[in-house]
């Protein structure tokens, strides 16, 4: 049975498959930064009334599931989790001594989906992404 969660008059289940990168595409998600952002993610999901179910950083995107209540516009948690995680590397992880709000760290788009009744197939999808991704570079090698 599904497991819906409630508001005072609604039952709902609205899940989207994230996925956005770094500015330029750097490979720039690895090590102590990779384990910073999950649980930088996680805080700012719950400072929204969201939910990360899944989610796996590449070093150069991330994929997350996450579930959004529906009193939420999606574009404006996804730019809350984007900006806020920016700030939060800044200081921490790019070596600069205070929070610039103007620095950038993600590209200005990212890809949502909707994920309706195929929620294992989403969360398979985002586990099998670094193979994935090992197995086109290396088709990349041989050209």
């Amino acid at each position: 049975m599904k497991m819906f969660t409630s508001l005072i008059h609604s039952w709902w289940e609205c899940k989207y498959h994230l996925v956005w990168i770094p500015k330029y595409r750097k490979k720039a998600i690895h090590g102590r930064l990779c384990k910073y952002l999950a649980q930088v993610f996680k805080e700012l999901a719950r400072a929204r009334d969201c939910e990360v179910l899944k989610g796996h950083l590449m070093s150069d995107h991330v994929h997350m599931l996450i579930s959004i209540p529906p009193k939420y516009f999606v574009a404006r948690v996804i730019r809350f989790i984007k900006d806020k995680s920016a700030i939060h590397i800044s200081p921490n992880h790019m070596g600069h001594t205070r929070n610039f709000t103007g620095q950038q760290f993600w590209v200005r788009g990212y890809h949502v989906s909707t994920v309706g009744h195929d929620e294992e197939a989403n969360r398979q999808y985002i586990r099998s992404q670094e193979q994935e991704d090992r197995r086109v570079d290396q088709l990349y090698l041989f050209k």
